[in-house]
């Protein structure tokens, strides 16, 4: 099993000053925990929650990454998860090129169909019903995947059009493997089966995860895919430090399922909380699988 940090808040420490020194640190940690991932959020107002308001800080996903890869050295870089309303395709396939370029070849395109609406009327984003963001999202999935192919041809879809595909520098190592977040049954897990190297599931409970595999399985053998070739992730919300036993647990119980990765997200001051999991967790679950 492979843990990885989810970096979704910056509003600990207060100081604006010191948010990128503390984020380094925390990368810093992480690698030396050997932590296999790290992704941050792909919001510009924090998310509305029990724990959070729209008004705390929030970084650009891609721009922090890029940090992220000058102070680090073999942790896998990603979006948890890319807004698929937030950037051109095109665009966004040379983005995540350059990522992979400057960090030797560590990006991966974490991606879905985006949702925090209020960020998007906020700063202009065009709001499309929730039919046409997933044809947006294969859209895009298809236009990266030409992008990081040998067609520079043109892409006819019926949301975008590109006159041609060209991209170079290409990724370091062949394309940055694609994850696509979400449960949904119909629309997402079918094109994890279509499209993904890896999924990420909410970690919602034993029962839950190893139903949205099964719905995951049937769709890989419609689409004539291999449900083994495609990497398992969930993302942990629930209490990791305070509660340790019962997180390994479920992270075996996890890895029974055939999830390959589990990501935590600090609850306390980052630093902390990456110095503890390094301690306390991450030797546990490089034990489990």
């Amino acid at each position: 099993m492979k843990l990885g940090l989810h970096y979704w808040n910056y509003s600990t420490p207060a100081d604006p000053a010191l948010i990128a020194p503390t984020l380094a640190e925390s990368v810093r940690v992480a690698e030396q925990a050997q932590i296999a991932s790290f992704s941050v959020m792909d919001h510009y107002f924090q998310m509305e929650t029990g724990q959070s308001v729209a008004d705390e800080p929030m970084l650009e996903g891609y721009t922090t990454l890029g940090y992220v890869a000058a102070v680090s050295e073999r942790m896998t870089l990603g979006l948890m998860v890319t807004g698929v309303m937030y950037r051109h395709p095109g665009l966004l396939a040379k983005i995540v090129t350059s990522l992979d370029v400057l960090s030797g070849g560590r990006a991966r395109l974490g991606i879905g169909a985006s949702w925090y609406e209020r960020e998007q009327y906020g700063l202009g984003v065009p709001v499309v019903p929730v039919a046409e963001r997933f044809e947006r999202l294969e859209e895009t999935i298809r236009i990266c995947l030409q992008m990081w192919s040998d067609d520079n041809g043109p892409f006819h879809g019926r949301h975008y059009r590109l006159a041609e595909t060209l991209c170079v520098p290409e990724p370091i190592g062949g394309h940055p493997p694609i994850m696509i977040g979400g449960g949904g049954e119909r629309k997402t897990l079918l094109l994890v089966a279509r499209y993904a190297d890896a999924c990420n599931l909410f970690a919602t409970g034993q029962e839950e995860v190893a139903h949205k595999l099964d719905v995951l399985r049937a769709h890989c053998e419609a689409e004539d895919r291999d449900y083994d070739a495609i990497t398992k992730t969930v993302m942990y919300g629930g209490p990791v430090l305070d509660r340790p036993a019962a997180f390994l647990a479920d992270a075996e119980a996890y890895a029974g399922l055939g999830i390959g990765e589990i990501q935590v997200l600090p609850d306390r001051h980052p630093v902390s909380f990456t110095h503890q999991i390094a301690e306390r967790i991450a030797p546990a679950v490089a034990g489990i699988g």
